[in-house]
């Protein structure tokens, strides 16, 4: 079938990206889902920083490759081995398919799984190298989702399902930013209410992690950036204490819980710093590989701290987003208040900036159209 997508042309154009123009909104070919795959009408997909990392080419991934791995939508057809999905349920889709049978998958979120992480290196779907092309050329997908179009295929594996009550921009943010901010919070700090949580760095991850503090009831919640206006967002968020990173240095805040969402050395560097004895720092964002840190080890010794690495907030989605989904119904969790703005899939040149800025939470594009 014809899709609409955004197709990443090259990597490492120079900035402004509404000048230099790297992603093409274009028509592409769709090939029909496999066995172990279902086809998806995208209603809404959210821009996050690891979209970001692969146009401003700190991930490099081939090319070209249709973005986007934060989305939701409703199932048009499954594969002839899906029985447990079925046309006209809304799913959203996670960008971690694991194959259940490897050791990582036995982990319980602690690793991603390692076939899921080579198809998705690779620009593969988890049981298939790929649907998509363009003019007879061969299209890669991103993450095995591929969300910035109006339809995608996908393995069974990438998509879980939800209620039709919550909406597909609410569904979207399911599959990433609150998979990795909530569960840095809820499957690796699994904090006490009298115990403290910081959050540095303050994008879509960073406050899914402020809210899901708020949402289990954390009595000091601590959110740090450098842009007043997020920091302003996270109060509103829930979080009873703000700062900046050199205030966090010159004050001496500390927390028991510190979750670094930046990706970026500096982040990680104050979050370390940040750490009060006997507590844990913990690391979701996504750094340049070549980014580097210098860490005395006397300091995890001589006061009992720990260091941890989460990648997608060591989730397992099809048991995380149910939680996730029970707690945004019960009020708790009230995930549209992440959203900065709504665009236009043509403006996703002009996004990239705004995100790369460090303008914007969450952007969403909505495709009201494709059904």
């Amino acid at each position: 079938m014809r899709i609409t997508g955004a197709v990443l042309e090259q990597s490492g154009r120079p900035r402004p990206f509404a000048d230099s123009r790297p992603i093409t909104v274009c028509e592409l070919e769709l090939g029909d889902p496999g066995p172990t795959e279902v086809l998806v009408a995208i209603e809404a997909a959210g821009l996050c920083h690891s979209d970001l990392s692969v146009v401003d080419g700190n991930r490099p991934r081939p090319l070209p490759m249709l973005l986007g791995h934060e989305a939701a939508g409703t199932v048009v057809a499954v594969g002839e081995r899906v029985w447990d999905v079925r046309p006209g349920r809304r799913v959203v889709m996670s960008f971690l398919p694991r194959c259940e049978n490897c050791d990582a998958c036995d982990r319980d979120g602690q690793l991603p799984c390692a076939e899921g992480t080579r198809t998705n290196t690779a620009g593969e779907l988890l049981h298939h190298p790929g649907h998509l092309s363009r003019g007879g050329e061969a299209v890669r997908h991103h993450l095995g989702v591929s969300g910035f179009a109006t339809h995608a295929v996908v393995d069974r594996a990438s998509v879980v399902p939800v209620g039709s009550d919550v909406p597909a921009e609410v569904a979207a943010l399911f599959g990433c930013a609150v998979l990795t901010g909530g569960g840095a919070v809820l499957n690796v700090a699994n904090p006490r209410p009298q115990d403290s949580v910081m959050v540095v760095g303050l994008g879509g991850v960073g406050m899914a992690a402020v809210l899901t503090a708020r949402a289990i009831g954390v009595e000091r919640i601590i959110a740090v950036d450098r842009l007043p206006g997020k920091l302003a967002l996270a109060r509103a968020l829930g979080a009873t204490e703000t700062c900046t990173s050199d205030q966090v240095g010159a004050e001496r805040v500390r927390a028991r819980y510190v979750i670094e969402c930046a990706g970026h050395p500096a982040a990680f560097e104050t979050a370390y710093a940040a750490t009060a004895p006997g507590g844990m720092t913990i690391t979701v964002g996504l750094p340049a590989p070549h980014a580097t840190v210098t860490l005395s080890p006397l300091g995890i010794t001589a006061e009992a701290r720990t260091v941890v690495g989460s990648y997608l907030g060591s989730a397992v989605p099809a048991r995380d987003i149910p939680r996730y989904e029970r707690m945004w119904r019960e009020g708790r969790l009230p995930v549209e208040q992440l959203i900065s703005a709504r665009i236009p899939l043509d403006h996703i040149n002009e996004a990239m900036d705004e995100l790369a800025d460090g303008n914007a939470v969450r952007q969403i594009i909505a495709f009201g159209d494709a059904l």
